[in-house]
């Protein structure tokens, strides 16, 4: 550990004259848990057997070598990432990566899923899980839930649902409630003359896929728009924000999903009054829905103050969402993962109590000179200091 002499207790010393107790922070920081996604490490292609084509506004661009090209694959490379960062790691499965033997997606069980959970207790990972409506034929016409053919509809329904029930056998088998987040790519290209009817059917396929109460946390994620259904979306920002606070769900929020002009960051504490729980995916939209690895940038650490400013943490789960072909993919998870934790260490060691007491009173001056001095925080010696304690590199090399 660190001697008296240290940077770190000089950082701790700089802190304490704030007001921050930087113990405290790395104590918080620890136990928040940050959710992976798998598809970083194949490209978003799955495991399903087919020719991996996307569909629905997914693109993963680039041909850097070393794809996963099946689970083993995949299990060792977020292995080698989990051995990079530090903290609590959670990981988020598509249904499409499941041990499925060419088993159609409205068939899928838990057994399909059995050696993803006996590796997650092998290394106390918990698991998340998302049903997988794109990249088949039955969502080729750029409908699923809201199709017009009820036939197709239902497909997808059972899909849904048989995927809540693979989360809740994640949730009995690995002791943390698993999170199900139902995104679809529903929508058209052209402006439609119709947008109400979609909705309907999207309404009713959701009250058919929730009907039974089960052992997760349900949630909806919105799009703006998506390659190929640039005029409009079925499950819109609006569509699903009203649906998760009518119904008691989770609500979704993808930083790559809005319009480039908003920013995220503002949005967490007035959705954080109405909905059950959110659930942040954090992504870097550089041109829109990019997905570009996360960079620790103003948005990021905004997108942290408001989880830890607001006393949200119980609230706001908090995963990433980006996928990368042209770089090292390991290194691409790894420089994501440790930025959204670097933000989160940032966020804790603000002094907020005293930034609220001075904005209560109306001394804005005081206000600004505080948030300005706190950018010169020597937060990275407490950073250093928590990789050294959790045995992981302080810095990284590609």
């Amino acid at each position: 550990m660190c001697n008296a002499n240290s940077i770190y207790e000089q950082a701790k010393d700089q802190y304490a004259n704030i007001g921050v107790d930087t113990e405290d922070a790395l104590k918080i920081l620890d136990a928040i848990p940050v959710s992976m996604h798998c598809w970083q490490g194949d490209d978003i292609r799955g495991f399903e057997g087919g020719n991996g084509e996307d569909s629905g506004g997914l693109q993963s661009t680039g041909n850097y070598p070393g794809a996963a090209q099946n689970a083993d694959e995949l299990k060792q490379m977020i292995e080698k990432v989990l051995s990079q960062i530090p903290g609590k790691t959670r990981i988020n499965l598509h249904a499409m990566y499941g041990d499925v033997n060419g088993v159609d997606r409205n068939q899928i069980e838990p057994k399909h899923f059995e050696s993803w959970v006996e590796w997650a207790k092998t290394h106390s990972l918990a698991l998340d899980f998302n049903p997988t409506l794109f990249a088949h034929p039955k969502s080729a016409q750029g409908l699923t839930l809201s199709h017009p053919d009820k036939a197709i509809r239902d497909f997808w329904i059972d899909h849904c649902i048989r995927s809540r029930k693979i989360a809740e056998y994640f949730t009995k088998e690995l002791g943390s409630q698993s999170i199900a987040n139902l995104w679809i790519a529903d929508g058209f290209k052209d402006v439609p003359a119709d947008m109400l009817t979609p909705r309907k059917r999207l309404a009713e396929s959701l009250d058919a896929i929730f009907a039974e109460k089960m052992d997760v946390i349900d949630a909806l994620e919105s799009k703006l728009f998506g390659i190929g259904v640039e005029s409009y979306t079925t499950g819109s920002h609006e569509f699903y924000m009203g649906y998760a606070i009518k119904n008691g769900l989770a609500l979704t929020i993808d930083t790559g999903h809005f319009h480039p002009t908003e920013m995220v960051s503002v949005k967490i504490s007035a959705i954080s009054l109405f909905v059950e729980k959110i659930l942040l995916h954090v992504s870097r939209p550089v041109r829109w829905d990019s997905d570009h690895v996360v960079m620790l940038d103003d948005e990021l650490i905004a997108l942290s103050r408001e989880i830890i400013r607001g006393n949200l943490l119980d609230k706001v789960h908090i995963g990433t969402d980006f996928f990368d072909g042209s770089i090292d993919r390991v290194m691409a998870w790894t420089i994501g993962m440790r930025n959204m934790r670097k933000a989160l260490l940032i966020a804790l060691l603000d002094p907020y109590k005293e930034l609220q007491k001075a904005e209560w009173e109306f001394d804005f001056t005081k206000r600004l000179v505080m948030t300005e001095e706190l950018k010169a925080m020597p937060w990275s010696a407490v950073w250093n200091e928590y990789c050294e304690r959790s045995n992981k590199p302080s810095i990284i090399k590609g």
